[in-house]
This record gives structure tokens, sequence and C-alpha cells, in this order.
């Protein structure tokens, strides 16, 4: 069952195992421009694998009110609120420009650490709030940037990884063998389609998850 709440800041969260102790929160990527913001199709492919994988798990999917790397404090504060409604300790998931707001409210009392997959993380981003939590990125190795085509490539990634590294923060990094921009992508109809190698997206979360319970 899942239910959507909305929150105080105009973002909303989609809910599923309500009830469980412990909770991911799944936070979806961006573009340059302003523009409404939508469910992700990772994350809703992820919490659609896991949810029954993992009752003792809440997933909380969170649609932000504006989704644009231009506005990234407005797309922090959704990402707080929505800590502030799970209210017990949470597991960041954040995918491309996810990765650089599940850093920016890492520092949260909730938070008890930051999973990246293919996760946008610029270098004028203070990764400060990663002390004391662990931080962990999946990217798949044939992620990049053409115009026109969301991407994020590898090797930011890891300079973003090795950065939080040097601020003494615990994690991992590995790379998904032939593995594209996350796990899926949304047809023009509403529905998911799934990118190759998606199931190599879910079992790396899955484990994460499972020292979590």
């Amino acid at each position: 069952m899942t239910r959507i709440v909305p929150l105080g800041t105009g973002a909303d969260v989609r809910l599923r195992n309500e009830g469980a102790p412990v909770a991911v929160v799944l936070l979806n990527g961006g573009t340059a421009r302003a523009v409404p913001g939508t469910w992700s199709a990772t994350s809703e492919l992820l919490a659609d694998e896991l949810a029954p994988r993992f009752p003792g798990v809440m997933f909380a999917e969170v649609r932000y009110r504006v989704k644009t790397w231009n506005e990234l404090p407005s797309c922090i504060a959704d990402a707080d609120a929505a800590l502030d409604l799970a209210g017990r300790k949470s597991l960041l998931v954040g995918f491309s420009m996810g990765g650089a707001v599940s850093i920016g409210v890492a520092a949260h009392e909730a938070a008890v650490g930051v999973v990246g997959l293919a996760p946008w993380i610029p270098d004028r981003l203070e990764l400060d709030g990663l002390r004391g939590k662990r931080f962990d990125v999946i990217h798949g190795s044939w992620d990049r940037y053409f115009p026109g085509i969301p991407g994020v490539s590898a090797s930011s990634s890891r300079r973003g990884f090795e950065r939080a590294r040097a601020l003494g923060v615990e994690g991992s990094y590995a790379l998904i063998p032939r593995g594209l921009h996350g796990a899926a992508v949304r047809r023009r109809s509403g529905q998911i389609l799934r990118l190759p190698r998606w199931r190599a997206w879910v079992e790396h979360v899955a484990e994460r998850l499972t020292g979590l319970q």
C-alpha cells in the first residue's frame, strides 16, 4: 500500500511500509531549467523491488516542489522536511542531483548515511554534513553527459567520494560494469522502462539495507 503525503514546503512524499521502524528516503535528480517536481523512475523502481523484500523499512520517495540544480537549497529543504516526516533512523538514497541533495541534508539527526546513485557532487558542494555518517557511491561505468542526454561521469563522483574520504568519512565506491545513468527512465506514457543492468542497482542498494534494519 502506498500513500502520498504533502509536505509543508510544497513537496510530496510517497510512502510504503509506513509502520516500519527505519526508513529510506529516496531523492530524485533534476534539470537546469526550473520545472515542477516529478517522481523519479529510478527511485520508483527501487521502491517497487525492495519494499516487499524489506517490510521492516519504510520507503519514502520525495517529489520536489521544483526540481533544478539551480535552486538546490529548495530541494534540500524538501529533503529536510521529508526526514522530519519520517521521524526515525533514515538512510538517504540520492540519484543524480539527489546525491547533492542527500549530502546537503546529511547532518540531519535522523540521517545515518548517504547512498549516492550516479551522484552529482559538484566541486563547490560542502561535504561537512557527511562527518560521522557513512557514504556509499554506486555508479554505472558507461554513465556520462552528452548534449541533451542527462548523465554524470563516474570520474566526477569518484572525485567527490575522495573528497569525503579526506574528511575521514567511511564508505565505499562501486562501479556497475556497462551501467548507464541509473536503473530506469520513464516513458511518455508514464510507465517505467528498466535500463540494462537495473538488477545490479537494486542489489547494491539491497546490500546497504541489510545492515539498516
